[in-house]
């Protein structure tokens, strides 16, 4: 089963990846930017698995790059406060 098929698994996933990063430096823009650039390949390159990423992904794709870069933020805290 891979992460993307369970909403709570993606974000516990996303959770754990930003620890990593910030244990490792990352400040707040890098995380951000990572979290931007992960979005843009997921809506690319991955098809949603769930209600939650099809939701997501169809805001992905009618958002501007700054809505977009908005999005990603969203994610980064809703997975921080977890």
């Amino acid at each position: 089963m891979s992460v993307l098929d369970n909403w709570e698994q993606w974000k516990d996933f996303l959770g754990e990846r930003l620890h990593q990063g910030e244990e490792e430096g990352m400040d707040q823009n890098t995380v951000n930017e990572v979290a931007y650039q992960v979005g843009e390949y997921l809506s690319n390159e991955v098809k949603p698995k769930n209600e939650q990423e099809k939701v997501l992904a169809d805001l992905w794709h009618v958002a501007s790059e700054e809505e977009q870069h908005a999005i990603a933020n969203m994610m980064v805290k809703l997975v921080q406060r977890q």
